[in-house]
């Protein structure tokens, strides 16, 4: 079937995706971007999205190895995003290839977080370094008093567990303003406020104007 077929095309899709996104980066450091003048943000990092499917793959973590040797790109500067609803459903098997992703330096991310059903139980044990919050809550924290109070929640809990927050969908300042007005430590955010997406050359340019600040 189509879906079957379009299935087929996501892995060699996806990993190509992250090959270029890993020779990317070790292109910027080769360049002297490695480190930034930014105190949240001492080194430079790659994030990429990993489905579902890719998850699934049994040889998902050789298929990383070879991608990080290729392109010379070091484990430590990596992360890896993945949905709430595609990481709740993860197996045992999985779950060992997200620990030996981890044993590399791998940084991993909970993408969308709070649109899902998180078992809370079964969240302290994932090894994840970041909760990512969906943009639907922020989009609020402004008029939705409720809105406010999730987000506190989300980002108290995560404090708890050590992660980092990412919060998506920024795009006003008086978001900024409410973000860091939460209980908690909320020092990420994402969003058409600091920037739309970009290509490798205006992301450079970017780059450039953060060395010389």
């Amino acid at each position: 079937t189509r879906c079957q077929q379009n299935n087929r095309l996501i892995v060699p899709l996806s990993h190509w995706i992250l090959w270029e996104a890993c020779r990317q980066l070790k292109h910027w450091q080769y360049q002297g971007y490695a480190n930034l003048n930014l105190p949240q943000i001492p080194a430079l990092m790659m994030s990429v999205n990993l489905s579902g499917i890719q998850l699934d793959q049994d040889d998902l973590v050789e298929c990383i190895d070879r991608i990080l040797a290729e392109t010379g790109l070091e484990g430590h500067c990596l992360k890896l995003e993945i949905t709430e609803s595609a990481i709740m459903a993860t197996a045992v098997s999985t779950l060992s290839r997200l620990e030996q992703l981890k044993e590399r330096g791998i940084q991993l991310c909970i993408d969308d977080f709070g649109t899902g059903y998180s078992s809370l139980s079964r969240l302290h044990k994932l090894p994840i370094d970041t909760l990512k919050i969906d943009r639907s809550f922020v989009s609020g924290i402004e008029v939705e008093q409720n809105s406010c109070k999730l987000l506190a929640t989300i980002v108290t809990l995560a404090e708890s567990l050590g992660l980092d927050v990412i919060a998506e969908g920024v795009e006003t300042p008086e978001q900024v303003n409410r973000l860091m007005a939460l209980p908690g430590e909320c020092k990420y955010g994402q969003g058409y406020l600091f920037s739309k997406p970009v290509d490798a050359l205006q992301a450079q340019k970017l780059l450039q104007q953060y060395q010389r600040a």
